[in-house]
């Protein structure tokens, strides 16, 4: 980029980590579909990274005109360096630094020897790159400065005639960069909150700007994404009364992006769009481009596949950058294979080619010659399938073959090698290797995968690894090596457990990240443990099976909030029910593709564990089927046959184990399209599950403070809307919830209530910090989504996203010792056609905090409601009936009531957590 300022590109390497963009829904291969996002989101960084700073630049006047190399060397170096040309550019900053050293001009060696750690870092050379810092640094005398600074009690002069503080600041820049690029970001946010004093000293507001903005990307890379957030808002309250600038530009799209990030796509699309603005004010046609891509990824995540188009095509039109102009049209192009438009695909490869082979030799031209390739082989798949097909698009698959993607992928390691970039050198053999997977060249592709493997592990790269240690597991399964593939397999759990806070990071849409590029992961292994044993699995395989899907589970939640859930003291349920609760008994049910496999814990006894041979897809069909004739009252007949085809998957096989044992309570910690069917309804032939036993979910194998609660300490905050707000006309008005509420105070519960226009997101923050109270009653409208920004209950002035409600509840916890015992949403529902909903409502129902989460899965009669929420709290108030008791109780009060018997009305509720 032309001018004095320019974009540091301090985090693409964190971007394998955290960022990502796209919808890859087919199933060519799930390892080439990660690749393609994920290479997409590297260039994406590289053109948009909100991180500035300045070519750190000596500011002394020129050497003699006698020298070899005049003070120009820098700007050369640096024109090298914007032209993406690294490799010469190394070459004019190793002459410049010899010729400053042997002139012994120390701040312009330092200057250069802190940009030739620039250029090194684009070309991959990590040792280099901390080489060279490490000189300029040493040479600045900053190990002298930062002992004096920890005691400073220089004043502002003293601090100004230290040895070019202003090389010194921009240094650190760099150095900070380097550390987050290698996957240091503690250490780069202390690298940069010292820059930022030494500018704030200097009085350099500009520098101080762009340092707090690389703290935000160091925070975002370590997980710390409100943080980061909160970093930027201030940010951009600071520059908003101020006139146009980069820095406030870059802010304002930081922002953009972090919201993306956290799943606010709408606040994210505004930010992006006045930092647009900014950018078209500022006349600088890269940032104009930069804003317009990541607003193209903004729309590709929302689904509005023409805007992302638009966007992407706009982006190559005002880019003056040909690596830019290639990265819009790799992001087009990976758009269009995703939609199936080949034909429009095709048109793109000519132009892509073409300018592929004019990019100067670099990481970035590297990595956008293995995401061309990547997305040559799926688009070959995609037309060699219409060929089998019989369609009539002819044999293209001739002309976009896995051999021309195989010729980009080797051409791409050759270029990391001659680089000595082992992070790109991995992801080209990598992507070679699962190349090779889908030939079914066996061998080839285990030498490629292992090593792609040992480049990734000595690169301290984790996330790229365990994709490689899942492609060697896959690929030893495929030879016969069943022991070895388990190994591999159980690494690649492990890999992922230490990237767990980072989970989120790997990519941003959580359905292609867990479908496509996670989830299969867990499974795969679960079924290898369970499926190659010849005989009964014992024990401790059973118990390992489990823990893996608990950890997949955790990480969905992870990923749904962008940061890490579950903390706390917490206390395994083996032991609740060996010890504390002999009655209850746990189910834990895993869906794999050709089969459910059950393992049971009955109190005080080993795991038990039966299987039943059904495909993915059929579970899949039915529950679905179910889940729709649930709520049609004429729809009987079929709700009992299908809920009796469940029972007979997940009871049948141990009901007389379960009998004998003494069993009053199940608890389920339901898989996959599972949590979105209430358990209580399934049906034996002659009674539905809830008329024998209490039913009770759980998101994980552990509870938070498990506790009975009791009855004579109940105090409720109940928050009620019987009319939805202006512009939510979609939702039908509630008059029952005054009954609702009324009965709750009938039970002799203390409550303190807001009603309609009292019940504010404002005034429920208030009340919440303000009252003392054990149970949390909102009776309103509500949704559940597998998506974070689909998720929210309706207040008067609006809804309330299941974050913005985490915050509330969150801030209570910082201001009171009194716990949430029971949360209770009335009226909510899961999202229409969404077969993962239920993550969202276990999402609400894990970071509200509450030990015990009561909800309805869709909504049902408003009297009805009402009549069930009172039998509930006046079962709730009666001394030793548990929670889950006193559900089961009201749910058969309705099953028993003449107008509310079918199982639309009494199942719709369940509990998930602490059931004592």
């Amino acid at each position: 980029m032309a001018g004095k300022r320019f974009l540091l590109f301090h985090h693409c390497q964190s971007c394998f980590r955290r960022e990502g963009a796209g919808r890859q829904w087919q199933k060519f291969s799930s390892t080439l579909r990660f690749l393609i996002l994920v290479l997409l989101t590297i260039v994406l960084c590289i053109t948009t990274l909100p991180a500035l700073a300045k070519l750190a630049q000596s500011n002394l006047s020129p050497v003699a005109v006698s020298t070899k190399l005049s003070t120009s060397a820098l700007q050369q170096g640096k024109a090298l360096y914007d032209a993406g040309r690294f490799t010469e550019a190394v070459k004019v900053l190793q002459q410049a630094a010899e010729a400053y050293q042997q002139q012994g001009d120390t701040n312009k060696l330092a200057a250069t020897l802190s940009n030739l750690s620039l250029a090194y870092q684009q070309l991959g050379a990590w040792k280099e790159a901390e080489v060279a810092i490490a000189q300029s640094l040493n040479i600045l005398g900053y190990q002298k400065i930062e002992n004096r600074t920890q005691n400073d009690t220089s004043t502002r002069a003293e601090q100004k005639n230290l040895p070019n503080p202003q090389i010194l600041a921009q240094t650190l820049d760099i150095k900070g960069r380097l550390q987050l690029t290698i996957g240091q970001p503690e250490e780069a946010l202390k690298t940069w909150q010292h820059s930022a004093d030494i500018y704030t000293k200097l009085s350099d507001r500009n520098g101080v700007v762009r340092s707090q903005i690389n703290q935000a990307q160091a925070l975002l890379s370590s997980g710390f994404y409100r943080r980061a957030e909160t970093t930027l808002s201030v940010l951009n309250q600071i520059l908003q009364s101020q006139p146009d600038s980069l820095e406030k530009l870059i802010t304002l799209r930081s922002l953009g992006d972090v919201f993306q990030l956290v799943g606010n796509l709408p606040k994210s699309r505004i930010y992006l769009l006045q930092s647009l603005e900014i950018a078209k004010r500022l006349k600088s046609p890269d940032h104009i481009a930069a804003s317009l891509f990541s607003l193209g990824n903004n729309a590709r995540a929302q689904d509005q596949i023409q805007q992302a188009i638009n966007y992407y095509q706009q982006t190559v039109k005002e880019s003056t950058s040909l690596i830019v102009k290639v990265q819009a049209q790799l992001s087009y192009l990976s758009l269009l294979i995703e939609e199936g438009q080949s034909k429009a695909a095709l048109s793109l490869l000519p132009k892509i080619q073409s300018e592929l082979e004019q990019l100067p030799l670099s990481r970035t031209s590297i990595y956008a010659r293995i995401n061309f390739a990547q997305s040559l082989a799926k688009l070959g798949n995609q037309e060699d399938k219409e060929t089998r097909r019989g369609g009539d698009t002819g044999n293209i698959f001739d002309n976009v073959s896995a051999s021309s993607a195989a010729q980009l992928l080797a051409q791409a390691v050759q270029q990391a090698r001659s680089l000595d970039d082992k992070r790109a050198e991995a992801y080209a053999l990598g992507s070679l290797g699962s190349l090779y997977e889908q030939t079914g060249q066996w061998q080839a592709a285990q030498n490629l995968t292992q090593q792609a493997l040992l480049l990734a592990q000595a690169s301290n790269a984790s996330e790229i690894a365990y994709r490689w240690q899942w492609q060697l597991g896959r690929l030893l399964k495929a030879q016969g090596d069943s022991e070895g593939a388990i190994a591999a397999y159980e690494i690649a759990v492990e890999t992922l457990q230490s990237l767990r806070s980072d989970l989120a990071a790997v990519n941003q849409d959580l359905r292609f990240n867990f479908r496509d590029s996670v989830e299969p992961v867990y499974r795969q292994t679960v079924q290898l443990l369970l499926q190659e044993q010849q005989k009964q699995p014992d024990e401790k395989t059973l118990e390992k099976a489990r823990q893996i899907i608990e950890a997949l589970q955790l990480a969905e939640l992870d990923n749904f909030f962008r940061q890490a859930c579950l903390q706390g003291q917490r206390v395994l349920l083996d032991q609740i029910v060996d010890k504390e609760n002999s009655t209850a008994a746990i189910l834990y049910p895993i869906i794999l593709p050709e089969e459910i496999q059950v393992i049971v814990k009955i109190p005080k006894q080993p795991l038990q564990h039966h299987r039943i041979k059904i495909s993915q897809a059929e579970v899949e069909k039915t529950v679905v089927e179910l889940r729709q004739n649930l709520i049609n009252p004429a729809a009987l007949k079929a709700v009992r046959l299908q809920s009796q085809q469940v029972y007979n998957w997940l009871i049948k096989p141990i009901e007389s184990k379960l009998s004998a044992s003494g069993v009053n309570t199940l608890v389920f910690i339901p898989d996959g399209v599972l949590r979105n069917l209430p358990m209580s309804v399934l049906y034996d032939g002659r009674q539905y599950l809830v008329e024998k036993y209490a039913v009770a979910l759980s998101v994980g194998l552990q509870l938070l403070d498990p506790k009975p609660l009791q009855p004579q300490q109940l105090k409720a905050l109940t928050a009620g809307l019987t009319q939805p707000p202006p512009g939510y006309s979609n939702f039908a008005p509630l008059p029952a919830i005054k009954t609702e509420i009324e009965m709750i105070n009938e039970t002799g519960i203390s409550t303190t209530d807001l009603l309609d226009r009292q019940f504010t997101s404002q005034a429920l923050e208030n009340k919440v910090n303000a009252t003392s109270f054990n149970v949390v009653h909102l009776a309103t409208h509500g949704q559940f989504s597998s998506r974070v920004e689909q998720t929210f209950i309706l207040a008067a002035d609006g809804p309330i996203n299941v974050t913005e409600f985490d915050n509330i509840l969150r801030r209570r916890d910082e201001t009171t010792s009194t716990p949430v015992q029971l949360l209770v949403l009335s009226a909510c529902q899961t999202a229409a056609g969404d077969k993962r909903a239920a993550l969202g409502l276990a999402g609400a129902a894990v970071r509200a905090g509450a030990r015990s989460t009561v909800a309805s899965l869709w909504q049902i009669d408003d009297e009805s409601t009402a009549q069930f929420i009172g039998a509930f709290y006046r079962e709730l108030k009666n001394v030793g009936i548990t929670k889950v008791e006193a559900l089961r109780r009201a749910q058969l009060q309705l099953l028993q009531h003449p107008n509310y018997n079918a199982p639309g009305f009494w199942s719709a509720y369940v509990l998930i957590g602490n059931w004592l």
